[in-house]
């Protein structure tokens, strides 16, 4: 496929169709039929870059955010309808934004790039948040983006200043008599003071109401959030937490991030700055968030081991590989894409690994580190939020699998890691995007590469061992970005990529 000078979004038909007649061997009829299959793609304006997308599971219709502009697109990619975000006259370093007050800093044209799109299905509106005015959103009607509110009063309509889109990352919680909540977490960009790194907020039925984005909680000493401390960055001038992925399960939400620490590497007595990748787990209820709780992830194979988070994705085991497991067909598993060491961020190696976690596994290890904190055992062992050698206070509780903590002995950092288990590693195309499906009682994870690839796995191969049955070259130039969605109906799979700039 010759590169072109714009973005693509791309639609593979009937992608999961695969002839799963025999529990080895994959039919080669429909093998064959794929990859003769055209792909369908999509092109946006030439100066736009594609950010996120996110698939109407009612609907099917499409809704792509971009810079300077959000798409509603049918199920076969025809634009439906759009709504222009920017570009506006803006300056990052005006805080409060200069449409609240005037700003001293000099004004340019500026880019207004998606860095959150969710769809609130219980008001039937899509919120998409951006990178103009220290992030603000717009709440957009999904029928045709007509705009029904853009709050941006109060410091609390400031999601995050920082300009990358994949900074910020929320899950909804929706509630049936009660307004749904938000839980945003974001990087901060050295601005601690003025951004959480993670809270829970508020989402009113009325898109203009004054308590849009509010603090679900908020008084005098505590709040529904969590700030990093301006003294973390004296031992680390650039430390901010990346979020991968959320997701919300039972009682908790989850995010998945990726962040910097000091460690002594073995024999030596000074420290390097390496990355580590953490699982965060918050009770949905807590309104003081004294749930938090970290634990590192990674995964090793072959003496390697990886442990720079890049993508992940929430489904389910499936009969076959559940059984393999020892785990319920419906078991909550992440997926997830590795690449190897801990040293870089932003030039991964392209050594990398598909991971599975069995989620019930992580939030047992999790009860376990409660327990032993509960028995008056070992530190808060947060270092970024300067708890670390807090010790553990006693106290004679039962601490079951819903425990959402109490005013002491949080927040609360796991120091050993949890490993996932290797199904599948890539040498020289990096691995960056995950989506898994069960079809017909398998396990299937679909894998977009650095180079534009997708990787179609059966997780749940002979003998135990994943079986990669085809790889297509679905956009030119890549990689694949995070943001994949299935169809509705789970016959097409939505994939995106960026335009690279070369030099």
């Amino acid at each position: 496929m010759k590169a072109m000078p714009w973005n693509w979004t791309c639609l593979l038909s009937h992608l999961l169709v695969v002839g799963m007649g025999s529990s080895t061997l994959l039919s080669r009829q429909p093998l064959q039929l794929a990859q003769k299959r055209s792909l369908v793609t999509f092109r946006g304006e030439p100066t736009e870059g594609f950010n996120h997308l996110v698939v109407d599971e009612r609907t099917g219709h499409i809704y792509l955010g971009a810079v300077n502009r959000i798409y509603k697109l049918s199920s076969d990619l025809k634009v439906l309808v759009t709504h222009q975000t920017g570009p506006d006259e803006d300056n990052p370093k005006c805080y409060p934004p200069r449409i609240v007050q005037t700003c001293n800093e000099p004004l340019a044209s500026t880019n207004n790039v998606n860095k959150m799109l969710l769809i609130d299905y219980k008001e039937n509106r899509l919120i998409a948040c951006g990178s103009l005015y220290q992030g603000i959103c717009k709440l957009l009607r999904l029928e045709d983006l007509f705009k029904l509110g853009e709050p941006f009063h109060k410091k609390e309509h400031y999601l995050s200043g920082v300009n990358e889109s994949g900074s910020v990352f929320g899950v909804i919680v929706s509630y049936s008599n009660l307004d749904d909540k938000l839980f945003i977490a974001t990087a901060v960009d050295g601005k601690p003071e003025y951004f959480p790194t993670i809270s829970s907020r508020k989402l009113t039925k009325n898109s203009e109401a004054d308590g849009m984005f509010a603090y679900v909680f908020h008084d005098e000493f505590v709040a529904s959030m969590i700030k990093i401390p301006s003294d973390t960055f004296t031992v680390i001038p650039d430390f901010d937490i990346y979020y991968v992925y959320g997701f919300s399960s039972g009682n908790f939400v989850y995010f998945l991030t990726l962040q910097p620490e000091m460690v002594s590497p073995p024999g030596s007595t000074t420290k390097e700055q390496v990355y580590t990748s953490k699982l965060v787990r918050l009770c949905k209820e807590d309104t003081a968030f004294n749930s938090y709780v970290e634990v590192p992830i990674g995964c090793e194979r072959n003496g390697v081991e990886y442990r720079l988070l890049q993508a992940a994705y929430l489904s389910k085991a499936g009969a076959v590989l559940g059984r393999t497991l020892g785990v319920r067909p419906d078991a909550d598993l992440l997926f997830t894409v590795f690449s190897k060491g801990q040293k870089r961020k932003m030039k991964s190696l392209d050594e990398s690994a598909l991971c599975i976690f069995i989620l019930k596994q992580i939030n047992d290890r999790i009860k376990e580190r409660l327990q032993s904190c509960y028995r008056g055992e070992g530190t808060l062992d947060l270092a970024w939020l300067k708890v670390k050698d807090i010790p553990c206070s006693s106290a004679l509780l039962t601490i079951d699998d819903n425990f959402c903590g109490l005013d002491m002995n949080a927040p609360l950092g796991v120091s050993e890691m949890v490993r996932g288990i290797p199904v599948f590693t890539e040498d020289r195309d990096r691995m960056t995007s995950v989506i898994a499906y069960v079809y017909k009682n398998h396990s299937l994870a679909f894998v977009g590469t650095k180079s534009g690839k997708l990787k179609k796995i059966r997780v749940d191969g002979p003998k135990g061992n994943a079986l990669q049955y085809e790889t297509v070259q679905v956009v030119d130039p890549g990689p694949v970005l995070r943001d994949m969605a299935f169809s509705k109906d789970h016959e097409q799979l939505y994939i995106m990529s960026e335009r690279q700039v070369r030099e």
